[in-house]
């Protein structure tokens, strides 16, 4: 019986990796509709591809820490380094790519992709509200 209740916990905050894209999906619409009416289409766009790059920087960056505890660890199938750094690199490419595009396209815009890039700030501030909510309610 023990064991089930110190279980408990660590499962339930092992699924935050799951919740945080889930919430970053909710709060993107709804941010870049409040852009939209806010600050109009330019900066809601620039908003829309920032929050795009958050949303994969995120899921990168968890599977290039993923990759790295294998390789650590050398448990599972091994990955090859150069392959790691690839695509570590890649993500700050694609961003650096973006923000040039967005900025010579409308300046005002690129207020839009830096605010979209917090997206993962927001997706985890509703990670930590969730897990409060559930320690008082549930008692994990």
């Amino acid at each position: 019986m023990n064991a089930e209740i110190e279980t408990r916990p660590e499962s339930f905050y092992a699924g935050a990796m799951g919740r945080i894209p889930r919430f970053m999906r909710i709060l993107a619409p709804i941010f870049g509709a409040g852009a939209w009416l806010w600050f109009g289409w330019h900066i809601a766009l620039g908003f829309a591809c920032g929050c795009a790059i958050a949303y994969l920087n995120f899921h990168w960056l968890e599977r290039v820490v993923s990759a790295l505890m294998d390789r650590a660890t050398q448990s599972g199938r091994p990955q090859s380094s150069s392959g790691i750094v690839f695509r570590f690199l890649l993500r700050y490419l694609l961003m650096a790519l973006a923000a040039y595009a967005i900025f010579s396209v409308s300046p005002a815009s690129l207020y839009g992709l830096f605010a979209g890039l917090f997206l993962p700030v927001g997706g985890i501030a509703c990670e930590a509200v969730y897990e409060v909510y559930v320690a008082l309610t549930r008692g994990i």
